[in-house]
Order: C-alpha cells, then sequence, then structure tokens
C-alpha cells in the first residue's frame, strides 16, 4: 500500500519556516556582521556571520570565484529536487518511518540554504561585491557559535597545521541537516532491513507450496495404485475359467 509522503513534508516545511524566522530576526536585531550576543556565558553564543560557502563555511575553492557561488547555489536547487524525488521513491516503497522523518528534516535544511542562497542577495543585499549578479549569490546567515576553541593550530598538524581555527558557526538549516544524516548513520540497520513481514509471506508461501507438491505426489500414487487394481481385476475377468 502506497505511504503518503505528505506528513513528511510537513516537517519539511516547519523546519524551513523556523530556519528563515530565525534568519531573519538575527539579521534585524544584530544588524551587523561580527555582533553577538552571550545565551549561555561564553560557551554558547549567538553570533551574526554571513557565509559564502556551504555548510559550516566551506567552499568550492577549485572554482572561479565569479563562478563558484552561482555553481554552489544551482547544485544545491538541483539537490533539493533530487532528496524530494527520493522521499517520494521511498514512501512509495513503503521505506521505514524513521528514514523518511530523517530525509525529510535533510530537505528542510537544504532548502532553508537554497532560499538565503538564491533570494539574499536580492532581500538583504549581502551578495559579495565582485558578484555578477545579487541573484544566486546570497550569502547564508549563520548564527549558532559554540566557541570551544579559536586559536592557530599546530604546524606540525597535516593540512591544516599553522592556521587559525574557529569553531564552525551553523544556522538551523545546517542542524536539520545534520541531525537527519547522523540519525541514519546510527540506525541504518534498522532502515534499511528488510521487512520481517515480507520473509515471513515468502516463508509461507513456500512451505504451502511444498505441501501441495506433497499431496499431489500422494495423489499420482494413488492414482497408480487405482489404475493397477482396475488392471488386474480386468486381467482376472477375462481369463476363461477352467
Amino acid at each position: 500500500m502506497f505511504r503518503s509522503p505528505y506528513k513528511y513534508f510537513w516537517l519539511t516545511f516547519l523546519l524551513i519556516v523556523i530556519d528563515q524566522i530565525i534568519k531573519v530576526a538575527v539579521h534585524k536585531y544584530l544588524q551587523y556582521e561580527g555582533n553577538e550576543v552571550p545565551i549561555i556565558g561564553n560557551l554558547f553564543k549567538l553570533h551574526y556571520v554571513l557565509n559564502k560557502g556551504m555548510a559550516f563555511g566551506m567552499t568550492l575553492e577549485f572554482i572561479p570565484k565569479p563562478y563558484g557561488k552561482i555553481v554552489l547555489s544551482l547544485f544545491r536547487i538541483v539537490a533539493m529536487f533530487g532528496i524530494g524525488a527520493y522521499l517520494v521513491s521511498l514512501a512509495r516503497k513503503k521505506a521505514h518511518v524513521g528514514l523518511l522523518w530523517s530525509i525529510a528534516a535533510i530537505l528542510g535544511g537544504a532548502i532553508g540554504n537554497v532560499v538565503d542562497s538564491t533570494f539574499y542577495g536580492i532581500i538583504f543585499h549581502n551578495a559579495p561585491l565582485d558578484s555578477p549578479t545579487p541573484w544566486f549569490h546570497g550569502q547564508v546567515i549563520d548564527m549558532f557559535f559554540f566557541d570551544i576553541y579559536q586559536g592557530w593550530l599546530p604546524d606540525w598538524l597535516p593540512i591544516w597545521g599553522g592556521t587559525w581555527y574557529s569553531t564552525p558557526i551553523f544556522n538551523f538549516a545546517d542542524a536539520s541537516i545534520f541531525c537527519g544524516v547522523v540519525t541514519i548513520l546510527i540506525f541504518q540497520n534498522k532502515f534499511f532491513e528488510e521487512p520481517k513481514v515480507k520473509n515471513e509471506t515468502v516463508a509461507s508461501e513456500n512451505e504451502v507450496n511444498a505441501d501441495d507438491n506433497e499431496v499431489s505426489t500422494f495423489e499420482n500414487i494413488e492414482n497408480v495404485d487405482t489404475d493397477l487394481q482396475e488392471e488386474t481385476t480386468e486381467e482376472s475377468e477375462s481369463k476363461p475359467q477352467e
């Protein structure tokens, strides 16, 4: 039976709304990039920062600057539709409800960041100055900052040694994606296991078929015995009596 995906899309929609409310509030009340409000002392803060790359500030450095952002924005849009289609496909296959909720959370986070990169360059005028167009060049607003470590990394570390490091600043959409992915990784054996009901049904059908084969075999044996008895009787009756 078809499992409707629409209730899972409601979670997606709710996460998008929450994400956008938080971002608009941060932009309105913190006003300028770099402003922050302590929430739990210096450990957890709301810190207004603009992210021109992917989650946690990662960027596509291998693509020239005028095109890197628009490639990333278009990739997000394609991924958004791909995840949505995958959710519908999983629902039709009656996948585990936990997997469907996780995919819905990932989709909500993906769309939340798509809204930023597509429209914020127009709405909030936060596209980088060297952008060829504000469309698809909006910078994502990040704000959640666990200030665990800031400083220079030791030179002996590979790749990042000798560089400045700060705990990544993220937003609600990033958190939705992260939670969805981690949930799938933790419960993957449960989410992707074969339904037991299906296996039991197949086993029952095999048993029934085996029983039918046995019955057919016995019926064939009985028919053979009956035929032999009839032939014997006919031969006896056909012999002349002495």
